[in-house]
């Protein structure tokens, strides 16, 4: 357990008072407010939590929650773990989660690209796992060369940690091509919009098979220590692995893949990391299946194009309906112009619904790409519009969230 200061411990117990008056007040778990009292107070606390832990950071545009979950998995096989439950992954909900488990020697820690470089300063992992780099919410994050390059000057201040690296995402590539502890990871990269031209040199990115290369500059696709052949995970030594996951997708079993390599990083035996992976079924509520009315609805989540156009990949084609749920709330990103950037086109013989808060400008877009839809704003009646059996819901973050919390009122 780390040793805490007289005043980290002053910040620690007012953070618990927070939070207890927070769900006594029925406005939630109290976790970020109680995080965010305790920064204010001491603002080292994060520092003095993660001593004496060995973490694993998690980022990426996409995947971040899901991976942290199955790196989760993978390392409870050396021993307790903490992390976050709700995927609260900036300073407030990472003292949290950290503060919740105190006791545990070990952390996966879900983490937004943002805040990396200084979370990485706190904490002093033993890995930090990059899954990918697109562009997310231009109004708050910026333009994501700019991300690149301040997280690749965040980590070269820790040369001893490892760096699990997506590389087949150019962007992740470029952050972690310098550093001297890397472990390479073929996850694949379904989205290669943001990264046409090499970040190092501006000049373009040629494409050839599986491998890529920069015109402008010595940068190139590294050879992967992991990478996926067929149904197995393959590892050093051409050691192979049955991956069968419960969660759908081929993005998840790159997540997979790069957990499971993190977790070997620290020491977990590789076999064992990858059945560990395997269990995790649900992440806040996303791939769950709900019945409502005649309906068997599952819930996807997506947030930027490149998460979009994978969520779109796992829709069933024989469902009887496709509910398309898009809010524009701050933490949503309240531009949308990333719309004209997801391929919509190829939906046929599927019932569409645009739904939420931005259904308008949804249905726009669905009539430019050619797609037949209604317009339903509310997602719950937008589901119960469909023919019944199989719906396929997808949504962006708000949206999402409150889909599930009007789900849950329904069935109290």
């Amino acid at each position: 357990m780390a040793e805490i200061s007289v005043r980290g411990r002053l910040a620690l117990a007012a953070a618990g008072a927070a939070s207890w008056a927070s769900q006594k007040a029925g406005r939630g778990k109290g976790s970020m407010i109680g995080g965010l009292i305790a920064l204010k107070i001491d603002p080292t606390v994060m520092d003095q939590l993660g001593r004496q832990r060995r973490t694993v950071l998690v980022t990426g545009t996409n995947g971040k929650s899901t991976t942290t979950r199955m790196t989760t998995a993978a390392l409870s096989t050396l021993g307790a773990v903490a992390t976050q439950a709700d995927g609260a992954n900036m300073d407030a909900g990472i003292v949290a989660a950290l503060n919740a488990h105190r006791r545990a020697p070990l952390a996966a820690i879900e983490v937004d690209e943002l805040h990396l470089p200084h979370v990485t300063d706190a904490l002093n992992p033993s890995a930090v796992v990059l899954l990918n780099l697109s562009r997310d919410q231009l109004d708050r994050v910026g333009e994501i060369n700019m991300i690149e390059r301040k997280l690749r000057a965040g980590l070269a201040r820790h040369p001893a940690t490892v760096v699990v690296a997506n590389c087949d995402d150019v962007l992740v590539t470029s952050i972690a091509y310098d550093h001297p502890n890397v472990v390479w990871v073929s996850a694949g990269s379904g989205w290669a919009m943001d990264a046409t031209s090499c970040p190092r040199s501006g000049e373009p990115i040629v494409w050839e098979g599986t491998h890529w290369r920069s015109t402008g500059a010595d940068f190139q696709r590294p050879e992967p220590d992991w990478w996926l052949d067929g149904e197995d995970l393959v590892g050093p030594e051409d050691a192979r692995f049955p991956l069968r996951l419960a969660l759908p997708g081929r993005a998840n079993r790159g997540n997979a893949a790069q957990a499971v390599a993190a977790a070997v990083a620290l020491g977990a035996d590789a076999e064992q990391a990858v059945a560990a992976a395997g269990t995790v079924r649900e992440i806040a509520g996303r791939y769950r299946t709900v019945q409502v009315g005649e309906h068997d609805a599952r819930l996807l989540l997506a947030k930027n194009p490149a998460g979009w156009q994978e969520a779109l990949s796992m829709i069933e084609p024989t469902s009887a309906g496709l509910v398309i749920a898009v809010n524009g709330q701050v933490p949503d990103g309240e531009d949308l112009s990333w719309l004209w950037d997801v391929r919509f086109e190829h939906f046929e013989g599927v019932q569409v619904v645009a739904a939420g808060e931005r259904a308008t400008d949804l249905a726009v877009r669905l009539t430019y790409a050619g797609v037949e839809h209604t317009l339903v704003p509310d997602p719950v009646r937008a589901i119960a519009s469909c023919p019944a059996g199989h719906v396929e819901v997808l949504a962006n973050y708000t949206a999402f969230r409150d889909l599930n919390r009007d789900l849950e009122e329904q069935a109290s």
